[in-house]
């Protein structure tokens, strides 16, 4: 069973609602009744429903079983302008500006759903940018306790299982922080190991690369990842993280005895990678699943109270599908 497939089987255990605030956008009307038709979650697509019905039936989708949310007529609409407006006065939104941003932009919309408690998750970025789907995020749902960044990390599933939990592994961050210092670093690592935990369900071992091993090498990257090492093991000492590392110190036991004796991760097979910025985490996971014909998936936000995610613009319907069931399990947790 591939790790997709594992994801859409716990999703099912315990299924939860995901709120789709792109809901007029035909990908996102397709994926909807799909994901509804596989029990994967309970559906909500946010948006006028005469285009919402006019996208379905161009697309020949039947929604008959997905729920939709017209901002302009839905009964808790004040409500959640009220509550924007509170969460925001301080930063100095009038009530006039948080019912144009319900009423008018379903990220801002949906966002407020969940923080409301009327969904379990968010997904959204099919037509959105990246920014644009993680600032309402930002400012309406906030950090998980103990976590100051949001940030990212990809599902990495190699055709070969000789590393990882069976040939599956986290890389983070590949898609947010271009470059973190010490603390976003550290935080970066715990929000990777609790997504190991919640989604993969497994006791995650992380790694944190570089290119020195144990002090091997001089330089302020290299001081940055020594101190966010130290900071993490501060933050949650029972968890199995080292470095920093080089990747081949990290995985291959050899190595690892020549460079990291007595290491209780190099060597021992880590299944969350953490890598210096993300010049390293992009082009890393690229090349693994360029060359290495790894199956990425992501990327999964991470670090937020609740799970919002964020969607690529080029996004097929079944990218949609995988993104609403791994955000449903990480509701789930």
């Amino acid at each position: 069973m591939s790790v997709i497939e594992k994801i859409k089987a716990q999703a099912k255990t315990d299924v939860k609602h995901i709120v789709l605030a792109e809901g007029s956008e035909p990908r996102t009307v397709q994926a909807a009744a799909k994901i509804v038709a596989e029990g994967l979650a309970k559906i909500t697509l946010v948006g006028d429903p005469d285009e919402i019905a006019k996208v379905a039936a161009e697309t020949g989708t039947d929604l008959k079983d997905v729920a939709i949310a017209n901002p302009a007529t839905w009964e808790k609409s004040e409500a959640y302008a009220e509550k924007l407006c509170e969460l925001r006065q301080k930063k100095g939104m009038t009530i006039e500006q948080a019912k144009d941003l319900v009423y008018n932009n379903t990220l801002y919309f949906a966002t407020m759903m969940l923080k409301m408690d009327d969904a379990d998750g968010m997904v959204a970025g099919a037509i959105n940018s990246t920014g644009n789907v993680l600032r309402p995020a930002l400012q309406i749902i906030k950090m998980a306790p103990g976590i100051s960044t949001a940030s990212s990390c990809f599902i990495m599933e190699l055709p070969t299982k000789e590393y990882g939990d069976d040939g599956v592994m986290l890389f983070g961050d590949c898609a947010v922080n271009i470059e973190p210092n010490a603390d976003e670093l550290a935080a970066i690592a715990l929000a990777t190991a609790n997504t190991c935990k919640s989604l993969l369900q497994k006791e995650p071992r992380v790694a944190m690369l570089s290119f020195s091993t144990k002090g091997s090498a001089k330089h302020d990257v290299v001081t940055r990842v020594q101190e966010a090492t130290a900071k993490a093991k501060e933050l949650a000492p029972d968890l199995l993280l080292d470095g920093e590392l080089q990747a081949d110190a990290a995985l291959v036991p050899e190595v690892a005895n020549l460079k990291a004796p007595g290491s209780p991760v190099a060597g021992k097979n880590p299944n969350v990678l953490i890598f210096p910025n993300l010049g390293a985490g992009n082009i890393g996971y690229k090349l693994v699943q360029r060359l290495a014909g790894a199956k990425a998936i992501g990327p999964i936000i991470q670090g937020l109270a609740k799970p919002v995610n964020d969607l690529s613009r080029g996004c097929n319907v079944e990218e949609i599908v995988n993104t609403v069931a791994a955000v449903a399990v990480i509701a789930q947790g």
